[in-house]
């Protein structure tokens, strides 16, 4: 084997590719400057509708609610990942741009890493974004840099493992009309969750699935790291009572899950 065709080189090429193809995703975004205004009004709008609408009417262990609803909103945005990408790989998926992709000399596994490096890049735009917002209302992390720090880097591993779910299911899905119309079941993922009332008082049944919602650990993980109203003690469920495992459990599950899936999906649209 020569080191032209060795998996060291192959490996290498895969990744300068996929770069190149985050580079395309971040320009797409400058060609498409509506997106680029959704994406800094869409945290502001979240923190003032929860934060002061819905704020001045829930009551909360701690007292202060937008403290309580920080981390929920950071979960929020992170879970939005793969609603995100499954759209734009099935836009290009329908619209014959990954065809084209596969008559170019290119790696073709760079396509579907490009697309999950670049959501993550625009991921950690939206949570500083957020973070912004969230310091103007009041909200602050109590417990130092370090502990902020691991809060926002759960926050990101999740969220790459998400993108991985968004990848296949748009691969899955093929039409941008049917992935447009799959956007809104994200949010009650979001809800059914403790991101914006505590799950203590929902129905046993509701309250399970609360529980063990991706949503919840890391929201709770990220109210005790920041030292936020609303950490969880005494009898809870497992996710809730070792959310930072939980987190870590569930990323890994979805990388070992629909990495291969989402790549082998890719590779038989160019049979």
């Amino acid at each position: 084997m020569t080191a032209l065709t060795s998996p060291l080189s192959r490996l290498g090429w895969t990744f300068t590719d996929g770069l190149t193809l985050v580079g395309r995703e971040l320009g797409r975004l400058r060609q498409e400057p509506g997106q680029i205004v959704a994406a800094l009004v869409f945290p502001v709008i979240m923190v003032v509708l929860f934060g002061y609408v819905f704020g001045s009417a829930i009551q909360v262990p701690g007292g202060y609610y937008r403290e309580y609803l920080m981390p929920g909103l950071f979960a929020m945005v992170t879970f939005s990942a793969w609603l995100g990408v499954m759209t734009r790989v099935a836009t290009d998926a329908s619209r014959g741009v990954m065809d084209r992709f596969r008559s170019m000399p290119m790696a073709r596994l760079a396509v579907p890493f490009g697309q999950t490096g670049a959501d993550l890049l625009t991921g950690l735009l939206m949570l500083a974004i957020m973070v912004g917002a969230g310091l103007l209302v009041g909200w602050q992390p109590h417990r130092g840099l370090t502990p902020t720090a691991q809060a926002f880097l759960l926050m990101i591993v999740l969220r790459y493992a998400l993108s991985w779910l968004g990848v296949y299911v748009g691969l899955a899905v093929k039409n941008e009309q049917v992935a447009d119309a799959m956007v809104p079941l994200g949010l009650p993922f979001t809800m059914l969750s403790n991101a914006f009332v505590p799950t203590g008082g929902m129905p046993g049944w509701l309250r399970f699935l609360a529980d063990w919602n991706p949503v919840s650990p890391l929201t709770a993980a990220s109210r005790e790291m920041f030292g936020n109203p609303g950490a969880t003690s005494g009898n809870v469920a497992w996710p809730l009572a070792h959310p930072v495992t939980a987190v870590l459990l569930w990323s890994t599950a979805l990388l070992v899950i629909f990495v291969p899936l989402s790549l082998r999906a890719y590779m038989r649209r160019g049979r």
